[in-house]
């Protein structure tokens, strides 16, 4: 895994300086990770250009389910125009039918607002009953990643799908494996040699009391540690040995 692609996702503006600090090659931006990750702000899509690395950002306006509205795809398309306007480099997105195949309508219209751009499809995939037909569509849609965990948590135990997926993919589109990677469960992924990996690469910082108890917060924060990410990127290299 010496040359593989490392995107690390942060939600605020310390865990971007960290993951870059730490060498990260590629960023997801998203706000609320806690939640899966939503839409960040217009004033961290701003800060975001100028980090030294492609940013890809998530495009997801709520928490829960990733079955959107007529309503919700609309924000989503203004929300993938803010991106362009940033000049950032691409998005992360997914859109599912209540049965949890790919709703490959809303990702039509998803992926025509983003043309141009550097596409993944995240973790919306994990819900699908067929990964493999939904791998096929994914293709057809125009993505260039795929990001999943192989329908497991974590990645490492959903190795033997991911695997499979990507001998299906046979080169068309990426299969980039993300959920609970570090440094010391990247070398589970080495069947799947990986030419990227998605990592958070957080440590857990305390809430304080008040804050949480108002519902401000989470008891328990997670901020991007620079040291994660030189350690998971070192791991990831001995791996590849």
């Amino acid at each position: 895994m010496a040359g593989v692609i490392l995107e690390v996702c942060v939600d605020s503006a310390e865990s971007l300086q960290a993951a870059v600090a730490g060498g990260a090659d590629r960023i997801e931006l998203c706000s609320a990770l806690a939640l899966g990750g939503l839409t960040p702000s217009a004033g961290f899509l701003r800060q975001a250009v100028g980090c030294g690395v492609p940013v890809l950002v998530m495009i997801r306006p709520r928490a829960g389910d990733f079955i959107w509205s007529g309503a919700d795809i609309a924000v989503m398309q203004a929300d993938i125009a803010a991106v362009r306007a940033a000049g950032l480099a691409g998005v992360v997105l997914g859109a599912s039918l209540p049965d949890g195949r790919l709703d490959v309508a809303a990702l039509g219209l998803l992926v025509t607002a983003a043309k141009g751009m550097s596409l993944t499809l995240h973790r919306c995939f994990d819900l699908v009953p067929d990964p493999f037909v939904a791998l096929e569509q994914a293709v057809d849609l125009g993505f260039h990643r795929i990001l999943t965990s192989g329908g497991a948590a974590p990645a490492v135990a959903g190795i033997d799908r991911l695997v499979a997926l990507q001998g299906r993919a046979a080169g068309r589109i990426v299969i980039l494996p993300g959920g609970g990677i570090t440094a010391d469960t990247v070398a589970g992924l080495a069947p799947l040699a990986p030419t990227e990996l998605h990592g958070s690469c957080a440590v857990a910082r305390p809430m304080d009391a008040a804050v949480a108890a108002f519902g401000f917060g989470p008891a328990v924060a997670r901020v991007t540690d620079a040291a994660l990410v030189r350690a998971l990127r070192l791991a990831a290299a001995r791996a590849d040995r």
